[in-house]
């Protein structure tokens, strides 16, 4: 039996790239195109690939997409206010109830992001052209398989500490800056059914994501955020009546007196 393609919807804003000429000479498709383009270069014919953003009707995540969804990437800047409330509402959903999603750099500050995490979302930042070493911090985690110990993004706008972000579940990358910053830069969360992770390289006025090793992050990342799980609704708040357990059957055979007598 042919295994069907995982189904991966990589979604921006695709703003800086209509409005800054500086950013479409660096990517003259979008930034979605270039994510797109590393995930089918990565993965081949395990995935299918579709993209979306913000000037799409229904900003391109309408209910039949997402239901047709089991990864969802998300780079968000300029436009957070622009996506409604009521896309956040269903995207969460959909999270909790298994779909993955992979926030991207800026996406920090994004409504989903924010709901997801219950904080702030804050940062440190320096847009310049620091250097950033990408440090593997957790190399028994599926996301980090095939990288080396350490990589380095030549140009790239400083992230820095403190992240107001929980503490994630796995912290499999931190970052260094040539200004003496750190940064929790790739970290995983789990929310329902739901995987998350956050990874900070990708800043529009540079390359990063043509960069191998960050195509290679976002192909595991892909990858791990995937549950293949069936998706289950989570029921709202039941009241349990007295005795519910015992008329469950599910004690089986054994009998409650029996129950006490061998504990």
């Amino acid at each position: 039996m042919t295994k069907s393609p995982l189904r991966v919807t990589v979604w921006s804003e695709n703003i800086h790239e209509r409005v800054s000429a500086r950013v479409a000479a660096v990517y003259p498709d979008g930034m979605h195109e270039a994510i797109r383009a590393g995930l089918v270069e990565q993965l081949g014919d395990a995935v299918a690939v579709r993209t979306a953003t913000l000037d799409q009707p229904d900003h391109g995540l309408t209910d039949a997409v997402l239901a047709d969804t089991d990864v969802l990437t998300w780079w968000g800047h300029v436009g957070h206010d622009q996506v409604p409330d009521e896309l956040v509402d269903r995207i969460q959903a959909r999270v909790l109830d298994g779909m993955g999603l992979i926030v991207l750099h800026s996406g920090h500050l994004s409504k989903i992001f924010g709901r997801l995490m219950g904080t702030a979302c804050s940062l440190v930042w320096r847009e310049a052209d620091d250097r950033e070493v990408v440090w593997v911090v957790d190399p028994a985690h599926p996301i980090a398989a095939g990288l080396p110990p350490a990589f380095v993004i030549p140009e790239h706008e400083m992230y820095g500490e403190h992240f107001a972000i929980p503490q994630p579940d796995n912290l499999v990358f931190i970052s260094s800056f040539s200004g003496g910053e750190v940064f929790r830069s790739g970290c995983c969360f789990h929310r329902g059914k739901g995987r998350i992770f956050y990874f900070s390289p990708g800043h529009e006025s540079f390359p990063v994501y043509f960069q191998p090793e960050v195509r290679h992050v976002l192909a595991n990342a892909v990858l791990w955020a995937h549950n293949p799980a069936p998706a289950r609704v989570i029921p709202g708040t039941v009241h349990a009546q007295t005795g519910w357990f015992e008329a469950s059957g599910l004690l089986g055979a054994v009998a409650p007196n029996q129950l006490d007598e061998d504990g």
